[in-house]
C-alpha cells in the first residue's frame, strides 16, 4: 500500500513537472497593441460598434477588421486616441457608423415593473438592481445609457432619460494631442 502511494506521487511529481514546463516553454503573451485599444474604449460593453464588447472590437481594430470610428460612446475623442495610437488618420463617424447619442440615463417605472429581471441579464454594466418579482431600479452612476435593458422589456417599464449638460457634468472637447503629456 505505501508502495503504491510512493509510485502515485512520482508519477504526480513528474506530471507536474512535465507541464509546468510547457506552460513555460508555450507561454502565449495576448497582443499589447490590443490592450492599448482597449484602454481607449469607453468600456460600455454596449455593442453599437456591432462587437459584443470593448475587447472583441479593440482585436478586431488590431487586426485591420475594423475601423476606428465604430464606438459611439467614445465620440469623436476616442476616435482621435485611436488614430494617435495607430498613426493612421482621424475618420469621423460616416454612414455605416452610428453617430454619438447624446449622454443618457435608463429609468424604470417601478409601478410598472414586474420584476421579471430580463433587464438585469441584458445589461453589461450590472447597473440594474433587483431581485425576480421584485421591482428594479438603475443605478445611475453606473448606467453608460447603452439601452441594452429597453427592448427585452416585456412591459415597456423603461425609457431613456437624456442628461442635459451641466457644469457638473461637462467635460472639455478638445482633441487628446492639445493636451501635453503632463496634462494626460
Amino acid at each position: 500500500m505505501f508502495s503504491a502511494l510512493i509510485v502515485m506521487a512520482a508519477v504526480a511529481i513528474v506530471l507536474g513537472s512535465v507541464l509546468g514546463f510547457a506552460a513555460i516553454k508555450f507561454r502565449t503573451e495576448g497582443n499589447p497593441l490590443v490592450d492599448k485599444i482597449d484602454a481607449i474604449l469607453p468600456q460600455t460593453q454596449c455593442g453599437q460598434c456591432s462587437f459584443p464588447g470593448c475587447k472583441p472590437y479593440a482585436t478586431a481594430i488590431a487586426s485591420g477588421e475594423a475601423e476606428i470610428n465604430r464606438c459611439p460612446p467614445g465620440g469623436e475623442e476616442g476616435i482621435q486616441k485611436l488614430a494617435d495610437l495607430l498613426g493612421v488618420d482621424f475618420k469621423p463617424f460616416g454612414d455605416d457608423t452610428a453617430a454619438p447619442k447624446s449622454k443618457s440615463l435608463a429609468i424604470i417605472d417601478e409601478d410598472t415593473c414586474i420584476g421579471c429581471t430580463l433587464c438585469i441579464q441584458a445589461c453589461p454594466v450590472d447597473a440594474i438592481s433587483g431581485a425576480a418579482k421584485q421591482m428594479h431600479t438603475v443605478i445611475s452612476a453606473e448606467c453608460t445609457g447603452c439601452e441594452l435593458c429597453v427592448a427585452p422589456c416585456p412591459v415597456d417599464c423603461i425609457s431613456m432619460l437624456e442628461i442635459e449638460e451641466k457644469i457638473t457634468n461637462w467635460k472639455w472637447k478638445f482633441p487628446s494631442f492639445a493636451l501635453t503629456p503632463m496634462q494626460q
